[in-house]
């Protein structure tokens, strides 16, 4: 394919400062529908990015000849209905994290995709630095032996987005390389705080990030999940820690919230294996190896600016869908996401420790088979002590 012709779908805060400079920039890119529900700033987009189509909902821009994939950046209770309409037109799709706000929504998507053939990405910056990559391909290369632990610590400064804050009162004169300017469009005052708009606060919003890391690194799937958070007085939660078991028994714990200061955040990754251990910190660039034998590997760090690459999602839809690449942040990594935020909701609602429906299955399985096991057991035992005692009679007669 020469040219993927594309459109944002909820060209709002993060839709204008990631994926809309994206596809206007990328040679094989041809932007044309942005999406905003507001008429006025559609029509901006569309104009200082020489966009023809500005649309204000959701048919218009499906309604486009000849359009090819499409980019979900609109709230998250919007995302399943979006995707849903695109997959169902045969359109590659790249989706925002969260990726839907249920499990089974998640999944639902992923087989349609399947069904309908084409290229579907979760925006996951993270999963395309060189560091990242390296650490994957490490775990699963099996340099560090039988995986045993890993230990995520992820800190953002989204404090005041829960808050419904404006973002002269959340940033003021302290940008980051993600702040450094006004934003091109800010970010609605109840797009993070509203629970009927966001689902939730930092487990959708943060936590997907890390939940979507571990799958990225293991490709193993969730078993049991176990949460707790605390909303800081909000109508969102703030800080979240959840204990996540593995289907190959791999403990992980997910420590994250919203209310990091604003001279420092971290995304602390330690992955422990029996031969050898992994510490990695996203947000600064730094990857550490080291073997059973106390060998270090100290890998050359990520420049600052480099660190959260967060044009790659989209250059990476375009790239793929036209054959220049792979898929390099697979949807089925926001599924396994979704299993684990879905869980850790319930688990905090209500205080238990959640058992995914796939290894409840296996453990009943694993139950009857055992049931099964011991009847047959003990009826050949029956059958065999019967058999002894009828021996023993006969000898006695």
């Amino acid at each position: 394919m020469n040219t993927v012709r594309c459109a944002v779908i909820g060209a709002g805060w993060w839709g204008t400062t990631a994926h809309v400079p994206t596809l206007h920039k990328h040679p094989k890119a041809e932007l044309v529908a942005v999406q905003h529900s507001d008429r006025a700033t559609a029509e901006k987009i569309a104009r200082d990015y020489q966009v023809p189509h500005a649309c204000t909902t959701l048919e218009e821009v499906l309604a486009i000849e000849g359009l090819d994939a499409v980019v979900i950046s609109s709230i998250p209770v919007a995302h399943y209905a979006q995707a849903k309409a695109a997959l169902q037109r045969g359109l590659h799709v790249l989706i925002e994290k969260p990726m839907t706000v249920t499990a089974a929504e998640a999944q639902e998507l992923l087989e349609l995709a399947k069904k309908k053939r084409v290229q579907f990405l979760i925006s996951g910056p993270w999963h395309f630095t060189p560091h990242s990559i390296e650490a994957r391909r490490l775990v699963r290369s099996g340099a560090l032996g039988k995986l045993r632990m890993i230990s995520i610590l992820m800190t953002n400064i989204t404090l005041g987005l829960y808050r419904g804050l404006p973002w002269e009162r959340i940033f003021g004169d302290t940008p980051t390389a993600q702040n450094a300017a006004v934003p091109y469009v800010k970010p609605g005052l109840t797009s993070y705080s509203d629970p009927k708009l966001a689902a939730g606060g930092h487990i959708y919003c943060q936590a997907s990030h890390s939940a979507a890391y571990v799958d990225f690194l293991t490709g193993r799937r969730p078993a049991e999940v176990f949460a707790r958070f605390h909303n800081a007085g909000l109508a969102v939660d703030v800080y979240d820690a959840i204990s996540l078991k593995l289907d190959d028994g791999t403990l992980v714990s997910l420590a994250t919230n919203g209310a990091a200061m604003m001279s420092d955040r971290q995304y602390e990754v330690r992955i422990y294996g029996d031969k050898g251990m992994i510490l990695q910190e996203l947000w600064k660039g730094k990857l550490e190896f080291h073997d059973v034998n106390s060998n270090v590997t100290r890998y050359p760090d990520i420049p600052e600016a480099d660190t959260y690459p967060m044009y790659e999602p989209a250059r990476n839809l375009i790239d793929c869908v036209a054959g220049d690449a792979p898929n390099g942040s697979p949807a089925s990594l926001g599924a396994f996401a979704m299993q684990v935020i879905d869980a850790a909701v319930r688990s905090a609602k209500s205080g238990k420790n959640i058992i995914l429906n796939g290894n409840k299955r296996s453990s009943a399985k694993r139950k009857r088979a055992g049931r099964s096991v011991a009847k047959s057991s003990s009826a050949k035992g029956k059958r065999s002590t019967g058999g002894a005692r009828k021996t023993r009679a006969r000898r006695r007669g």
